[in-house]
């Protein structure tokens, strides 16, 4: 095969968009309501793994339904995807993509099962982990962008400081396979007291060119699925970034949640500039940030320093 090479250039890029998040926190809601912005002539299939929960909304939104029984395998996901592109699907919501994950005959499932026959761990995850890469595959040549829709629970630790046992919060994390969300164009956790409104200072994912099209004070819906759709068809449906309020001299005013921001981007730069966005941030909100800052932005400094010395 001889590779031919042209000029770079944006256009019907597909998108992977994960929301997160506890029942009642909006996720299918909002989905529906991304995936109507997205294809506004209603060319949105549903994938659906909750017992027929999504034509709850069959009067508000136009889409196709099919109703996905166990078992819950990634191949079944792959067949799903395949039959809704098949039928013109333009955006695929999966809701709930979990099952992929910890329903009946998902890898968690599976990896049980085989350790009950007597495949001794590590070797029971082989098979479901194979399965699961696959299916990773098919979503990123998928033409058709995706949706997906994940339960998330509340996560702590157990430690043993100075004798004592202490319970330490993790924060909101979804249910899925751990690398998952790292493929995401964008990702967002839900939380029932906000229905459908992102929050910026829980995990997600948000790329500099599409932070503009989602706010952290109203719920997600058609308009940031409008802006998704112009800027993967190759248009410049974002505009240009509001400068950022720590250089303009505004950073007394910031919220937690626009630190966060302001941290995320600061650590894309590596340690040293998140070293000292951090001494910048008064110190009523370091004590909200504290987790974020250990769990998400520590990392990506890290990463990025690492890419630097190995470019």
């Amino acid at each position: 095969m001889t590779f031919q090479f042209a000029p770079a250039k944006r256009e019907q890029v597909s998108l992977l968009i994960a929301l997160a998040g506890a029942s009642g926190s909006g996720k299918t809601f909002s989905a529906l309501r991304l995936a109507r912005g997205m294809s506004p002539d209603g060319k949105i299939a549903f994938i659906d793994t909750e017992a027929r929960r999504g034509l709850h909304y069959a009067e508000q939104f136009d889409f196709l339904h099919s109703d996905m029984r166990p078992p819950f395998a990634p191949v079944r996901f792959i067949e799903g995807i395949k039959a809704a592109e098949a039928a013109g699907a333009e955006v695929v919501i999966i809701d709930s993509f979990s099952h992929e994950y910890d329903g009946v005959g998902g890898i968690m499932d599976w990896a049980d099962r085989l350790a009950s026959e007597g495949v001794k761990s590590p070797g029971n995850w082989k098979e479901p982990k194979g399965a699961h890469k696959k299916l990773m595959n098919a979503l990123l040549q998928c033409r058709a962008s995706i949706i997906f829709c994940l339960r998330a629970d509340e996560k702590i630790e157990i430690l043993r400081e100075n004798n004592k046992t202490v319970v330490r919060p993790l924060g909101w994390m979804p249910i899925c396979e751990k690398r998952f969300m790292f493929e995401m164009t964008a990702s967002f956790t839900l939380t029932p007291d906000r229905p459908g409104i992102p929050h910026f200072d829980l995990p997600h994912k948000l790329q500099q060119q599409h932070r503009s099209m989602f706010s952290d004070r109203e719920p997600i819906g058609e308009e940031s699925g409008r802006l998704l759709a112009e800027w993967a068809a190759g248009g410049s449906a974002s505009p240009a970034p509001t400068p950022s309020p720590v250089a303009a001299g505004d950073a007394e005013e910031l919220t937690a949640a626009e630190w966060d921001v302001e941290l995320g981007e600061a650590a894309k730069q590596g340690n040293v500039s998140l070293v000292a966005m951090w001494e910048k941030i008064p110190r009523e909100h370091k004590a909200t940030l504290k987790a974020a800052l250990d769990r998400r932005h520590k990392v990506t400094a890290a990463e990025a320093d690492k890419a630097k010395e190995t470019a």
